[in-house]
C-alpha cells in the first residue's frame, strides 16, 4: 500500500486549461451570485437565495484577498477587492 499513488493520474493531462487566479476568483464569485440568488442556478435552473453557501463562498474569497495580498499584483488586488466588496454589499442587503 504504500507504493502506491495517493492521487490518480489526471484525466484531463494534455487537455489545455485557460485556468488563472483571475478565473478562479471568477468562477468563485459567479458561484457567489448564484448563491445570493441573483443568477440562476445553472444545474437546477432556479433563482433561489442560499445565505449560508453565499457567506461561506464570500468568506472564501476575504480569505483568499487576506492571504494573497502581498503576492498579487495591483491589477488582481483591485479584481478582489471590489469582488468581495460588492458581494458582501449584496450578501447584507439580501439580510435586510
Amino acid at each position: 500500500m504504500a507504493d502506491e499513488k495517493i492521487c490518480k493520474e489526471n484525466p484531463m493531462k494534455g487537455i489545455p486549461l485557460d485556468i488563472n487566479f483571475t478565473t478562479f476568483i471568477y468562477s468563485l464569485s459567479s458561484s457567489a451570485v448564484v448563491a445570493l440568488g441573483e443568477a440562476e442556478d445553472p444545474s437546477t435552473g432556479k433563482v433561489e437565495f442560499q445565505p449560508e453557501m453565499a457567506k461561506h463562498t464570500i468568506d472564501v474569497l476575504g480569505m483568499l484577498k487576506d492571504k494573497f495580498d502581498k503576492g498579487l499584483d495591483e491589477s488582481e488586488k483591485k479584481l478582489l477587492c471590489e469582488i468581495v466588496y460588492n458581494l458582501r454589499m449584496a450578501y447584507v442587503n439580501k439580510l435586510k
